[in-house]
């Protein structure tokens, strides 16, 4: 017989105390940090980080940001724009829908808040600060992950979406 030197759990019958350790430890983390990877979390309503929204499931997308040159104007969903809005623009989805983006480890809550994005293939457009929350203002344009709140999803599968 083959020995494990690299599993030696494999041999004992540890792992079922293993499995049990793991699960524990799952139980413990809270749900807003299970759902972004303990990353912090912050909404543009003032949503606190640990608060209870339910995501549809994660799809990929092509997203850019915008900014500097339009502080001061008004988004589509009556807010002003300045540098340290946090928010996103999708041509589709409601004014106020909840969305959950992941870009490299990082994530981000935060609500629609202005129609676009007028790029070709892109299904987002992030506010700079966004991005900068998100570490992807140095990229310009790159595809991320996203979930839309549960709130929203079945109108959003309806009207469809870029990127699927």
């Amino acid at each position: 017989m083959k020995t494990n030197v690299n599993r030696p759990w494999r041999k004992t019958r540890a792992w079922p105390a293993l499995l049990l350790f793991v699960a524990t430890l799952a139980v413990s983390v809270g749900p807003a940090e299970a759902a972004t990877g303990g990353a912090s979390t912050v909404a543009e309503n003032g949503t606190p980080a640990g608060s209870e929204v339910a995501f549809a499931p994660m799809h990929w997308a092509g997203a850019t940001w915008y900014g500097p040159g339009l502080y001061g104007r008004h988004t589509a969903c009556g807010q002003i724009l300045g540098p340290e809005t946090i928010g996103v623009a999708h041509r589709s989805l409601p004014c106020g829908t909840t969305v959950k983006f992941v870009y490299h480890g990082h994530a981000l809550v935060t609500q629609v808040i202005d129609r676009g994005p007028y790029s070709r293939g892109n299904a987002w457009d992030l506010t700079q600060a966004a991005a900068r929350a998100l570490r992807f203002e140095k990229s310009g344009a790159d595809r991320l992950r996203f979930a839309v709140s549960l709130e929203y999803a079945g109108s959003w599968h309806s009207i469809g979406h870029a990127g699927r």
